[in-house]
């Protein structure tokens, strides 16, 4: 079941994080489609598909582009949209103290996030199938239609062909039911299917219809038009994506109706003959919705205004709008792709503990995770309790710090975080260690140190991860020794002792062994005379590690 969890979580956040990005691009697209306003139709279609396909593609660029991350794009998904959307489903909840890595069974979070990914699941089903059916309909009647081998259409055929610079070879099909609209589908080989009672049409009809739907053909309409059917299963429920379906079939109509007109018809002649066919021909049936047809009663009163508009836009379009468009495209989507968003592969949270020695939590301590990779820094303190937590980082290679004054700083150079995976790591702090050095020359003194304020005795805390400092409350001065005074011996001593629980130096060694003997031997008989306060964990004495270095100059 928390396998099941990890999953649903990674894929729900990279579906949302492709939700998020394709609402940028439509948004975008339908702002620039509405400033085209006054362009050709051919224009407008040309930049909602590339929108639609731009937004089809960006889980695929996703993939092979580097990362790349916006702090401030970020700042402001988390900070509005997160909180207002479904990616608010992504935050894990706050969690105890764990012992190792991965919590055990899933959380209601869990569940939810599970029913959520079920549900968007269920609806790209419904209307995969959906889609399916309309295209398998396409497939069957067309398999059951006749060839239109009559010699009046393959010559309006194989004149507008030429007209339109269409080389692909193209089908006439002949439906047995006189319903059917006439519509065209297929990319390679693509088809036009007409009414039975088309055999009886006028040449003006003939040349009308198949100039349409030769238009489709060549501006390859159809396959434009299932990427925007492919992409509305995916986000069945994001009213965005109905609509640019919706805009790309109606710009598509239009663009195919200025080509009408710019071939020479009439646009009285040409609305009069879609009016016609849709008063007689307007009871198609649902299954061809996949296909394009020719006079869709739902968008049919808009493209009679617009082709009566003897001011409107009609110009082709150019190779240099095309490559324009193109290139902004690219553009665009180059780093939207490669973008992380902070719902795109979050680890679960990471949360755990720090101890002192007496096994007490640590308050305010510093933890601090640095991603390499993404060169980004998180930073939380522990709580009363010692505790801590990491709500939604990015999953990734992490470098831990723990820091809290009077203790050795933690390192962990490597924490790795998977997307989905809740982890955990309880840390145990060493006492710092102390460091004393002192400057001799020949003249050596003795020098007591002055007591505390409060006559030496320690103050005892009770809270929890306190430290108090060994304070060194009795110096003895090294005394230079004449021997290597004489020899004009110089150098320095490093001891290494532990500040026993009476504030006595236990345990004295000299740790390099290169030094002049004198030079040790005086320096050991000083600081074997030190003496501290205790050093105090939570108000109790400890042992803690000192080190001394002992400078012997002679003067110049």
């Amino acid at each position: 079941m928390n396998l099941l969890s990890n999953h649903s979580h990674v894929a729900l956040s990279l579906l949302l994080a492709w939700t998020f990005k394709t609402t940028l691009v439509l948004a975008l697209t339908w702002i620039v489609t509405v400033a085209f306003r006054f362009h050709s139709a051919a224009t407008r279609h040309a930049v909602w598909t590339a929108g639609i396909v731009s937004s089809l593609f960006l889980p695929v660029l996703t993939l092979l582009l580097p990362t790349w991350r916006s702090p401030h794009i970020g700042n402001v998904v988390e900070q509005w949209i997160a909180p207002h959307s479904m990616l608010a489903i992504l935050e894990p909840p706050t969690l105890s103290a764990m012992s190792v890595d991965a919590l055990a069974g899933a959380s209601p979070l869990s569940n939810s996030r599970l029913v959520v990914l079920l549900a968007w699941t269920a609806g790209m089903c419904l209307l995969a199938v959906k889609l399916a059916a309309g295209l398998a309909h396409l497939v069957s009647k067309s398999a059951t239609c006749k060839a239109l081998l009559g010699d009046d259409w393959k010559s309006y055929v194989s004149e507008l062909s030429r007209k339109f610079e269409l080389t692909r070879p193209v089908r006439l099909l002949v439906c047995e039911d006189s319903r059917p609209m006439p519509l065209t589908w297929g990319i390679v080989r693509p088809r036009i299917l007409l009414p039975a009672d088309a055999v009886d049409w006028t040449d003006e009809r003939k040349r009308i219809v198949i100039s349409h739907e030769l238009a489709h053909i060549r501006r390859h309409d159809w396959l434009w038009q299932i990427c925007a059917e492919l992409l509305r299963t995916l986000f069945w429920f994001h009213p965005l994506v109905w609509v640019a379906a919706a805009k790309l079939r109606h710009e598509s109509e239009r663009a195919c109706d200025d080509c009408v007109l710019n071939s020479g018809i009439a646009a009285c002649d040409y609305a009069n003959q879609l009016l016609d066919l849709a008063r007689t021909l307007g009871n198609s049936r649902p299954g061809w919705a996949t296909a394009l047809a020719v006079a869709r009663p739902s968008s049919l009163e808009r493209r009679l205004v617009a082709m009566l508009n003897p001011s409107i836009n009609r110009r082709r379009l150019s190779r240099a709008t095309r490559r324009t468009v193109a290139v902004l495209t690219i553009c665009l989507l180059v780093p939207l792709a490669a973008m992380r968003l902070p719902a795109q592969s979050l680890a679960g949270a990471f949360a755990g503990s720090v101890y002192d020695a007496s096994d007490t939590g640590v308050r305010n301590a510093t933890i601090i995770m640095h991603n390499q990779s993404s060169n980004t820094t998180e930073m939380t303190t522990t709580d009363a309790a010692g505790k801590f937590t990491f709500k939604s980082l990015p999953a990734g290679e992490y470098q831990l710090r723990i820091m809290k004054r009077g203790f050795e700083e933690y390192r962990a150079p490597q924490v790795v975080l998977e997307p989905g995976r809740e982890s955990s790591l309880n840390v145990t702090l060493k006492i710092g260690s102390v460091m004393e050095e002192v400057d001799v020359v020949p003249e050596g003194t003795v020098k007591p140190l002055p007591e505390s304020q409060n006559g030496g005795k320690p103050v005892r805390l009770r809270l929890g991860g306190d430290v108090q400092a060994p304070k060194l409350v009795t110096k003895i001065q090294p005394l230079y020794p004449a021997t290597a005074k004489t020899a004009g011996v110089q150098g320095t001593v490093i001891l290494h002792a532990v500040i026993g629980l009476d504030g006595r130096p236990l345990s004295l060694r000299v740790m390099n062994k290169d030094v002049d003997p004198d030079l040790a031997r005086a320096s050991v008989e000083a600081v074997s005379q030190w003496r501290y306060r205790s050093t105090l964990l939570n108000g109790e004495p400890i042992e803690v590690d000192t080190t001394v270095k002992v400078n012997f100059t002679l003067a110049p």
